[in-house]
C-alpha cells in the first residue's frame, strides 16, 4: 500500500501522525468536559505539524541506514529527496511552532522543547546509549501534556502521559533490538549494541512489568473507575505480558518488527482506557 501513497505523505507516517493526535485531544478532553474547541484544534494541528517535521528530519538523518532496513521510506525509496526532507521538516516545525503562539505561553513553550529537541534528537540522540530512547519517549508522553495545557491544565494527564513514556520507552528498545544488524553497520551505540540483547530485553521487561503494576494505580485511588481497570488489564497489560514471552523465546529481526507493530496498534487500546478513565464514560 505504501508504493501508492505520495512521497511526502509516507514521509510524515500519518498512522504515527493519528497517534499523536489523538494524544493530545484526550489530554484536553481529559481536563474539561467542555474544553475550548478552537484551542484544542490548534493544539492537534500544531502538534501533528510538529511531529511531522520530526518524522521528517528523521528520514533525512537516517537515509543510510534506511537503505539497509527500511528501503521503503520516502526518501530511501527515492520518492521525495534527502534535501528536500530537510527543507520540509523545517517549514513544518516553524509552523507548529507559530501555530502554538495562539494558544498559550505553556503550549508554545512546550512546543519549542519538543522542536528543538527533535532536532537534537535526530542529529546527536537517536543511536546513542538510551539517552535516544528516554528523548523520544519523554517527547511522544508530552502530547498529553500539550492537550492538557490547551484546555487549561496540563496536571490530569499526568497519567497518560506517564503511562506513555514507559510504554514508548520499551517499545523503542524492541526496535532497537530489532535494527542491531542495520545499527552495528553505522557504529550505532543502542542498548543491545552497548550491552547485549539478553540486557535489552531484560530492560523492557522490566520497563513493561512497571507499567503493568502502574496502570493499576489510578484505579486505586479512585482517579479512574472500573471500566478503566478493565480495558487497561485485558487490552493492554494482557498484550504487554504475552509479547514479552514472545520476545523471549526468540528474537529474531521478524519476530521482533511483529511485536512491534502489535505494541503500536495496543496503543490506540490505551487511548481508549485512559478516554473511559478520564471522562468516566462507560
Amino acid at each position: 500500500m505504501s508504493s501508492r501513497m505520495p512521497g511526502f505523505l509516507i514521509l510524515v507516517r500519518p498512522a504515527n501522525l493519528f497517534l499523536g493526535a489523538a494524544s493530545i485531544v484526550l489530554g484536553a478532553v481529559i481536563v474539561t468536559d467542555t474544553p475550548p474547541a478552537w484551542k484544542v484544534l490548534l493544539a492537534g494541528l500544531s502538534g501533528t505539524l510538529i511531529m511531522a517535521a520530526g518524522n521528517a528530519l528523521n528520514d533525512y538523518y537516517d537515509a543510510d541506514i534506511d537503505r539497509l532496513n527500511k528501503p521503503f521510506r520516502a526518501v530511501p525509496s527515492g520518492k521525495v529527496g534527502r534535501e528536500a526532507a530537510r527543507r520540509f521538516s523545517t517549514i513544518l516545525f516553524v509552523s507548529g511552532v507559530f501555530i502554538a503562539i495562539f494558544i498559550s505561553l505553556e503550549c508554545l513553550l512546550v512546543a519549542l522543547f519538543v522542536s528543538l529537541g527533535l532536532c537534537l534528537y535526530n542529529a546527536r540522540l537517536k543511536r546513542t546509549f538510551l539517552l535516544g530512547n528516554g528523548a523520544v519517549s519523554l517527547f511522544t508522553a508530552l502530547a498529553f501534556i500539550y492537550g492538557g495545557a490547551a484546555a487549561g491544565d496540563w496536571r490530569p494527564a499526568l497519567f497518560p502521559a506517564g503511562f506513555a513514556f514507559l510504554f514508548h520507552l520499551g517499545r523503542e528498545i524492541v526496535k532497537d533490538i530489532e535494527d542491531q544488524v542495520a545499527d552495528r553497520s553505522v557504529a550505532a551505540r543502542t542498548l543491545p549494541l552497548r550491552t547485549s540483547t539478553h540486557t535489552a530485553l531484560a530492560s523492557v521487561t522490566a520497563v513493561y512489568l512497571l507499567l503493568v503494576c502502574l496502570t493499576f494505580v489510578p484505579y486505586w485511588f479512585s482517579v479512574y473507575g472500573l471500566t478503566y481497570l478493565i480495558i487497561v488489564t485485558v487490552g493492554v497489560d494482557v498484550v504487554l505480558l504475552i509479547s514479552l514471552v514472545l520476545m523471549w523465546r526468540n528474537q529474531v529481526a521478524d519476530r521482533m518488527r511483529r511485536i512491534s507493530l502489535v505494541l503500536k496498534m495496543d496503543m490506540i487500546v490505551g487511548l481508549a482506557a485512559i478516554y473511559v478513565g478520564g471522562t468516566g464514560a462507560s
